[in-house]
């Protein structure tokens, strides 16, 4: 794959999760959405020759969304939660299937409350000002077309398209593709989206 400029491929690995996910090449990522569960499992992603890499499961019907972000095994690798009570839709990552303050990854919000187009900044554990974002999400949620940088640079470490299928027509099933930049930590991009997801959810209902 041809990358651009503005896109080379980080050196060093980016471990946000863990080290575990990140690969020393591009990472291509099936995410499956079945739009009208609200069950478990309303997300499946699997890698390029099908395999379940990751399962989400997601508890909507309570008082604030929560959502758990499983390997294909079942175990738990981050807990992403919806804070209360933020004006920018504010959800925060926790390790495992915590939600201890010390067990804080990173959060995530909305640039500003009222946007046409999607606008995420990202705040690692560590970036307790946030004066600066660590990465940023910008594009399109409703086309599927969202690009993650690398902080305020032009550096991109994933970027996700939509995938239209028959069988999506068909079964009501939202299926895109994730591209995973090397040395990028995917279980970490995986959980962006997953965030995305739970923002624009709320939008639209």
């Amino acid at each position: 794959m041809a990358y651009p400029s503005s896109s080379t491929p980080l050196a060093n690995p980016v471990s946000i999760v863990s080290p575990h996910f990140c690969a020393p090449y591009p990472v291509d990522l099936a995410i499956v959405r079945k739009v009208l569960t609200i069950t478990d499992g309303n997300f499946v992603v699997t890698d390029i020759n099908g395999n379940i890499v990751f399962k989400v499961k997601g508890a909507f019907l309570t008082i604030h969304d929560r959502r758990v972000l499983l390997d294909a095994a079942g175990n738990p690798i981050v807990t992403l939660k919806q804070k209360l009570m933020s004006a920018h839709d504010r959800w925060q990552v926790f390790r495992g299937d915590s939600t201890d303050s010390s067990d804080l990854i990173f959060s995530a919000k909305r640039s500003s409350m009222f946007q046409l187009k999607t606008k995420l900044d990202v705040f690692l554990a560590n970036n307790i000002k946030e004066d600066v974002c660590d990465f940023k999400v910008k594009g399109s949620w409703l086309e599927r077309s969202c690009v993650v940088y690398a902080g305020e640079s032009s550096t991109i470490v994933a970027q996700m398209h939509k995938k239209h299928t028959v069988e999506s027509i068909l079964i009501r099933k939202d299926r895109f593709n994730v591209t995973v930049y090397p040395n990028i930590d995917y279980a970490f991009v995986v959980a962006l989206i997953v965030i995305l997801d739970g923002i624009n959810t709320e939008v639209d209902v």
